[in-house]
This record gives structure tokens, C-alpha cells and sequence, in this order.
């Protein structure tokens, strides 16, 4: 299986990134992971100019990295969304990213599975609530499988993470699927 994971952590080495890093250990004794950290690509945000449902190749009228992603995604059976948590949303970075799949070219990647990496540094039971319903309305909208999720609180500085059980808890996940 193809696994393309989308990191949407704006800080390099953060709890984000070391929380994919134990997924990509799990997954890549069995599988192919690609992880897009999405700060290493300029996108910019969905315009809702519709110019990409108007051609036959699905061409964004705006010029920037987000062809690259199609690309990754084109080929990928897994989607892995991993993120931090900011007032109670993904990144803006990966949000960019996910607006930006309003695009018809979504129809054709062979995506089937989905699951979900969040680190967030509030200890708030509902903290994950909006997000929660977002990725399940995708599950329901693309028709995709719940591969599973890994929600971390109380993890704000870096290497915070290092002190839960939750790097165990993203590698047993990446080693089920």
C-alpha cells in the first residue's frame, strides 16, 4: 500500500513531527510512506474560482506546489492527516492544503483508507471536536475507511510528546495498517 502522510506542522522537529516519524516506523516495515511536510511547499488558499471544474485536466488557475501534492496523492491508497492543533483547528498550512482538494481531480485518486494525527497542547475534553467532525464527513463524503487516530492533549513544547504514550500509540498504528 501507498501511504502519503500530509504534515501540516509549521515547526520542524515539533510534537507533529515526531508523532509522524513513530507512524512512518509502524507503516514502513509493510508499506510505502511518503510524508509532505506541508511548510516545504507554497499553497496558497482555494480562491472557490471553480476555474478547475471548467477543464478537462483539472487545472488550478493558480500557479504554486499544490501539483505536486495532486501528484503524491494520485498515487497513494492511504491519506494520513497529522497535525497541531490551533484554536481548535488544523494548521493553517494544511488547511490550505485539504481547501485546495475542492478540486474534481480528488475523484480520481485511488485514496480508500484515512486516519488522523493531532497534537494538541489544551487538556479540553472537546478539543478535537471540530476537527473530528471535518475528517468524518470526508470518511462519509469519499467514502473512505477509518485506518484509526492518535489525539494527544497537554503536548505544547517541543519534545513534549516524548513524556506520553502516544509516539507507541502512532507506531501501532502505522504497524496495523
Amino acid at each position: 500500500m501507498n501511504i502519503l502522510i500530509l504534515s501540516g506542522s509549521p515547526r520542524k522537529g515539533g510534537n507533529t513531527d515526531l508523532l509522524v516519524e513513530a507512524f512512518v516506523k509502524g507503516a514502513s516495515q509493510k508499506h510505502h510512506v511518503e510524508v509532505v511536510s506541508v511548510r516545504d511547499y507554497k499553497v496558497n488558499p482555494c480562491m472557490g474560482c471553480n476555474a478547475c471544474f471548467r477543464n478537462e485536466s483539472y487545472t488550478c488557475a493558480q500557479k504554486d506546489d499544490m501539483p505536486l501534492i495532486y501528484e503524491k496523492m494520485a498515487v497513494a491508497d492511504m491519506l494520513v492527516i497529522a497535525s497541531p492543533v490551533y484554536f481548535y483547528g488544523i494548521s493553517a498550512q494544511l488547511k490550505a492544503v485539504i481547501d485546495r482538494c475542492h478540486n474534481p481531480i480528488r475523484d480520481t485518486f485511488p485514496i480508500q483508507k484515512m486516519a488522523l494525527l493531532l497534537v494538541g497542547a489544551a487538556s479540553l475534553p472537546e478539543l478535537f471536536d471540530a476537527i473530528l467532525t471535518e475528517y468524518q464527513l470526508c470518511l462519509n463524503f469519499f467514502k473512505m475507511e477509518d485506518a484509526g487516530r492518535v489525539l494527544v492533549r497537554r503536548v505544547k513544547d517541543k519534545g513534549d510528546i516524548k513524556n506520553t504514550d502516544a509516539l507507541q500509540e502512532a507506531y501501532e498504528l502505522g504497524a496495523r495498517c
